[in-house]
């Protein structure tokens, strides 16, 4: 197999998104915006499943983005159109806005102006995206955030400064939740807004803090390679949320904010899987399920804290070890993993990754690959070759390098 036999996702070229996003701007609605805004989606190195039980993750924000042009309008009604075949126009009354309305792709962008703003001022909006849709990457909330801070900066007439962008990230990770019913836990808004270049964000959700960590990889002649498997990542489709009912039901058994907090939390976890065995499941079964459930959240939280300081020292093969256990745990004890996933993490392993683990929520979308540069080539054609022969739809490759979060582009 020769690399150009494999499929690469188209690499991120601004000028030419921010052109696509004016052009279908001016195209709808016959002037020009006020201005273009970009947020990127993210992989996170370590550190999933863990953002809403008041846990550690270490995400680093992405080359590509989802770019937004905008402008106010008179008419209190959200108007956001998206390329495609033909280009899908959505409008909405600001004052209709709510739970699961718009319940469709629009809900991404509308619901974060809404969440940031509040009912009343409308918007003409439109998106041009870089980032793969379904491939576990954040390209929801890319959506989300570029349309907040849009929004925000139009209003308020200035750059937001970091500190003026915090709120973004409550309000945007409360559109997702609401808005289009899914289930987060804020690593997505954090590393969208707050990215920077060469650096992953250390983001402790029970202390309410994070930390720029640099990442310098291309210095270190070392690259991420994402490897999307081509199986679509859905939050709404019910197994991200079936795993995050069992943490926070846990959780607030024992009258905690976060379950990172909850004292004896196996001990914990199997009083309340003994009361609340579903129909279909013994109880030391359920039980077990509970307990691995829980145990994922606390070996993660360390596997994170150990890479954070294996990244502040640039001990580069320990960090890759830290991302397997990671690996480990999400297949064994979080069962969110699938056969294209651990094919891509162990032919990355077998080629040279330092390290190597699914990033996002699972049930599909990417994994990620820590590389010399120089095997990149060699790796991504073994993976691709493993998926033909296991029968696997071809995958598709990303190099990624940590890049710079939300901003206004033009």
């Amino acid at each position: 197999m020769t690399r150009t036999s494999l499929k690469w996702l188209p690499k991120a070229a601004p000028n030419q998104s921010i052109a696509a996003a004016q052009h279908l701007f001016q195209a709808t609605y016959n002037y020009q915006p006020q201005g273009v805004w970009a947020a990127p989606g993210r992989a996170n190195l370590i550190g999933e499943h863990v953002d809403y039980a008041g846990g550690i993750c270490l995400p680093f924000a992405l080359a590509e983005r989802a770019y937004l042009a905008a402008s106010p309008n008179d008419a209190g009604i959200y108007r956001v159109v998206s390329p495609g075949g033909e280009p899908q126009l959505v409008e909405i009354p600001t004052s209709e806005v709510g739970l699961r309305n718009p319940d469709n792709w629009a809900s991404y962008v509308v619901g974060a102006v809404w969440t940031a703003l509040g009912p009343g001022q409308g918007f003409d909006l439109a998106l041009y995206s870089e980032v793969p849709i379904g491939g576990g990457l954040s390209s929801s909330a890319a959506l989300g955030c570029s349309a907040a801070l849009a929004a925000q900066e139009i209003i308020s007439g200035h750059s937001l400064t970091e500190t003026e962008r915090i709120p973004l990230i409550a309000s945007t990770k409360r559109a997702e939740n609401e808005v289009a019913g899914a289930p987060t836990g804020g690593i997505d808004q954090h590393i969208s807004l707050l990215g920077q270049v060469e650096h992953a964000l250390a983001i402790d959700f029970a202390q309410g803090s994070y930390e720029q960590i640099p990442c310098a990889l291309q210095a270190a002649g070392l690259v991420i390679l994402v490897i999307d498997t081509g199986i679509p990542h859905s939050l709404r489709d019910g197994q991200y949320s079936s795993r995050r009912q069992v943490i926070d039901a846990v959780t607030a058994y024992a009258g905690q904010p976060y379950l990172r907090t909850v004292s004896e939390p196996l001990a914990v976890a199997e009083e309340w899987a003994e009361q609340n065995v579903p129909t279909g499941y013994g109880s030391a079964e359920w039980k077990n399920i509970v307990r691995r459930r829980v145990h994922h959240v606390f070996s993660e939280i360390s596997h994170t804290q150990e890479a954070i300081s294996y990244l502040q020292q640039e001990d580069w093969r320990r960090l890759g070890e830290a991302m397997q256990k990671s690996h480990i745990s999400l297949r064994h004890d979080f069962e969110v993993s699938i056969p294209e996933l651990d094919t891509a993490v162990e032919i990355a392993l077998a080629n040279g990754a330092y390290g190597a683990r699914l990033t996002g929520g699972g049930f599909g979308g990417a994994a990620i690959a820590l590389l010399e540069r120089e095997r990149v080539e060699m790796c991504a054609e073994k993976i691709a070759e493993t998926f033909a022969w296991r029968g696997y739809s071809a995958p598709a490759f990303l190099l990624a390098y940590p890049s710079q979060g939300a901003e206004r582009v033009a």
